[in-house]
């Protein structure tokens, strides 16, 4: 049954609440509560008399026209064949002789027996009785039973009477001119059809109120051109037993005038028997055109066509309110906005879907707060061809693509959304999309949490990225893009990662706790990358090779498992104004043709060097502050040839510069101080320019070189070193001019000159340069040495043989040997002699890749 109300200001029962949503159901004295139906079972949504039905009856099947109600014919239900899943009303009636029992029925039963039998039935069993015959049509038109349906049904304490479209008022039962005003108004109220009330309502231009029983409605043509109010009425779950449903065209379809018009609290379906579009023009379950903003409410759309959407809005001034529905199920698009369509979608649930749970596209424009979408077949939601909206606080997830797509120029803002456990990734912006994405929490995605390429220029902002399968930031094919202010952390890849020519902006980012590397740029990858915070990855810092040329500037890139900064394979770049500490390897390491500009930098704390540079390296840095560093504050090795400039290179724990295997370089400038080791040590074939560098209070020598190296210096200043300014070791050749050696404390040839152990001076610490021996007698191998002076007391009289002049410490004075040293007082234990400073440990960061 379909009601049409007309909300007026006369007065109204207080006692017969109708039962709809935010209504509720009041019982009169007059209706005894065990007399009403209870509604339950799958068969309950099927009567829609269940409402307010006083005992149960049997299940109907037709329903009368109006005229019924006249009794002036007997039923015609094959007028209502399309209405007859909602079994409301008795059965067909047949011509049959009457039997001596209809006979007592219709002609000696008590008129008091036959009323109150007659109390029992609704309007439409009352409308079929007084067809029996002419008694029984005056007692079925007894005002009294009529004047309790009515008041049931309606809740009027007099009878509205609607004689014409847009004509109501309501009359005194006793001043009224037919016996019966009640069944008159209810003739003059009552629809059979959704399709009757709607049209009676829109031709009146009137606000109706129309209230939709259970039943299933199928093939009705609802078009809403009136700010109608349509509401399912049913018992317990409503939006489960007030089923609309279409087979050939669009369910519903609000039109130019229904600005205002409200849906509520029942199931909506498009189901035609033909899922593709070969045979219906129409593919929406529920569709919003032009001027109108409707108000959708706790309803459930399916839709099982699989071209279209389950609902449609588009069109300038399209604007409904869809909030608490459940869009799911559907064989294709969930909801899709287009064509300059907005409006708010608040609260659904969307789930499901083979297609996008949303679409929006060309210049669609809503606001989505606070919707579940999830467990899609395809995206999650898609924004394209210019699409925009505003979505926040909506949750997600479990989508079989991304999350957010978004593509072709769409600029949606997403703000304070959660995206996670996508199987492929969670937003994914391609092919010149655009977008807000701030404040969200995109988290256990298959794939890396935010994708961006093919000349897509996004804003990440203030997002947590976490706990990837794959990488947090991708930004490839030419991507760009502002990643700002994010907390990208736990990923199993790189947290970001820029490849193929891509150049976004990435600043104020903590990037931390990854399992892999914090930042990886490659393939030609660029950027600028300034003022974030990386920190405590698993791999590099920071990652540049195979031609990238990014711009790192003010960033602090700290206690990594490895590396700091990794330049490799032909990377390149700028790195300035950094803060680089204490990692587990160098700060920075450059190699295999890599040649970037390092300047200004401050690297220091590192477990390994400050800077390396090997494996055919090259570079520029100047003006960095490299020290406290664990070992060397440059490394310079294997045909790697920087250029160091203007650099400050003190208070390392071990050297300050070294050089060997065939390192070059031009060392030019630098202030190198206060070094555990030698300043400069040059070893193992390697030829570097040192020019105008002041290498001054070292803890050790000022420079050193060794191991067939040769060297030019130029205008160099070498002053207060412990063991001396300039030490040569035998067979070495160097290019000297303009150099100034002063003022050194020569503490090795002074230590020599008093006939002490030079072990007294280094321990096994330092190694200083000057003549070392061997001792036959005392079985010493090719891996000790012995000090002058010890030659001369411990070891007198033995078979001793001269080694070279080159760097050692005494093993006699360590008490490695088998003779004590009677110089260097207590014996320290320790092993054989090293030559050069402990070489640096070399990034296996490929090895991971």
């Amino acid at each position: 049954m379909v009601q049409n109300r007309m909300l007026l200001d006369e007065e109204t029962s207080k006692t017969h609440t109708f039962a709809a949503p935010g209504y509720s159901v009041e019982q009169d004295e007059e209706v005894p509560a065990d007399m009403v139906a209870e509604e339950s079972g799958p068969g309950a949504q099927n009567s829609p008399y269940q409402l307010r039905r006083k005992s149960l009856l049997p299940k109907r099947t037709a329903c009368p026209t109006k005229n019924n109600m006249e009794g002036a014919s007997t039923s015609t239900t094959e007028n209502f064949g399309h209405r007859a899943k909602r079994a409301r009303v008795s059965g067909k009636s047949q011509d049959l002789p009457a039997a001596p029992a209809e006979q007592y029925l219709q002609e000696k039963l008590p008129d008091e027996v036959v009323l109150k039998i007659f109390s029992y039935l609704l309007e439409q069993d009352l409308c079929r009785a007084a067809c029996v015959c002419k008694r029984f049509s005056e007692l079925a038109n007894d005002p009294i039973l009529w004047k309790r349906l009515y008041m049931e049904v309606f809740e009027y304490t007099r009878p509205m009477m609607h004689p014409e479209p847009g004509k109501f008022y309501q009359i005194n039962p006793e001043e009224y001119e037919h016996p019966n005003p009640w069944k008159d108004s209810f003739q003059q109220l009552y629809y059979d059809t959704i399709e009757d009330a709607l049209g009676g309502v829109q031709e009146a231009h009137f606000d109706g109120l129309i209230f939709v029983h259970s039943g299933i409605y199928t093939d009705e043509w609802i078009y809403i051109e009136s700010p109608i109010t349509m509401i399912g009425a049913a018992p317990g779950k409503v939006a489960d037993k007030v089923i609309i449903e279409n087979t050939r065209d669009s369910t519903f379809v609000f039109m130019e005038g229904s600005e205002d018009a409200y849906v509520g609290y029942m199931t909506i379906r498009f189901n035609p028997d033909d899922k593709s579009a070969q045979h219906h023009n129409a593919h929406h379950c529920l569709e919003i055109t032009v001027n109108c903003s409707p108000v959708i409410d706790h309803c459930i759309i399916r839709s099982t066509c699989t071209v279209g959407s389950a609902v449609c809005v588009s069109g300038q001034g399209a604007c409904p309110t869809i909030k608490h529905c459940n869009i799911s199920d559907c064989e294709n698009v969930g909801l899709y906005i287009t064509d300059h369509a907005q409006g708010i979608y608040e609260d659904n649930e969307i789930s499901n879907n083979a297609l996008a749970g949303i679409w929006v596209k060309n210049h669609g424009n809503p606001i989505i707060r606070r919707n579940h979408i999830h467990h899609g077949r395809d995206v999650g939601v898609f924004t394209f061809d210019h699409g925009m909206g505003y979505f926040e606080s909506c949750n997600i997830h479990r989508n079989r693509i991304a999350g957010f797509e978004v593509k072709a120029y769409a600029n949606p803002t997403v703000v304070r959304c959660e995206i996670h456990h996508g199987q492929t990734g969670g937003i994914y912006v391609h092919e010149k999309g655009r977008g807000q994405f701030i404040e969200n929490k995109i988290y256990a995605n298959n794939f890396a949490g935010v994708w961006i390429t093919s000349n897509s220029d996004p804003t990440i902002r203030g997002n947590a990225i976490f706990n990837g399968n794959q990488g947090g930031v991708y930004i490839f094919g030419d991507g760009r893009g502002l990643i700002e202010g994010n907390d990208i952390y736990g990923n199993a890849l790189a947290g970001i990662q820029i490849r193929t020519n891509s150049c976004p902006i990435v600043r104020h980012n903590k990037i931390h706790d990854g399992q892999h590397g914090g930042i990886y740029v490659h393939e030609k990858g660029q950027g600028v990358i300034e003022e974030n915070e990386v920190y405590s990855n698993t791999l590099a810092g920071v990652w540049v090779t195979t031609g990238s040329t990014p711009v790192l500037r003010r960033n602090r890139i700290h206690s990594g498992k490895q590396v700091g900064v990794y330049f490799y394979d032909n990377g390149h770049g700028v790195l300035e104004d950094n803060d680089i500490y204490n990692h587990m390897y160098s700060g920075v390491q450059i190699r295999t043709g890599s040649n970037p500009k390092i300047r200004r930098n401050k690297i220091w704390g590192g477990q390994n060097g400050g800077i390396l540079v090997y494996n055919s390296g090259l570079g520029f840095i100047e003006d960095n502050e490299i020290f406290d560093n664990a070992m060397a504050g440059v490394w310079i090795k294997t045909d790697s040839n920087p250029t160091l400039r203007r650099n400050k290179i003190h208070d390392g724990r071990d050297g300050g510069i070294c050089i060997f295997n065939g390192g070059r370089g031009l060392l030019e400038e630098n202030d190198i101080f206060r070094n555990a080791q030698a300043g400069v040590l040059i070893s193992t074939n390697s030829h570097p320019v040192l020019r105008k560098n002041r290498i001054f209070d070292g803890f050790a020598a000022g420079i050193e070189i060794t191991n067939h190296a040769t060297a030019t210096l130029e205008g160099n200043q070498i002053f207060n070193n412990r063991f001396g300014g300039l030490f040569l070791a035998s067979g070495v050749n160097v290019t000297m001019k303009d150099n100034k050696i002063m003022n050194n404390q020569d503490a090795i040839e002074k230590a020599v000159s008093r006939g002490q152990c030079l072990y007294k001076i280094s321990s096994y610490t330092s190694y200083p340069m000057h003549d070392f021996y061997r001792c036959h007698t005392c079985n010493t191998t090719d891996r000790n040495a012995i000090c002058v002076n010890c030659i001369k007391k411990c070891h007198q009289g033995h078979d001793v043989e001269f080694i070279r002049h080159d760097r050692f410490f005494c093993d006699c004075g360590a008490g490695t040997l088998s003779n004590p040293c009677t110089l260097a007082g207590e014996p320290t234990h320790d092993t054989d002699t090293l030559y050069d400073s402990a070489p640096p440990i070399e990034s296996n960061t490929l090895q991971h890749n």
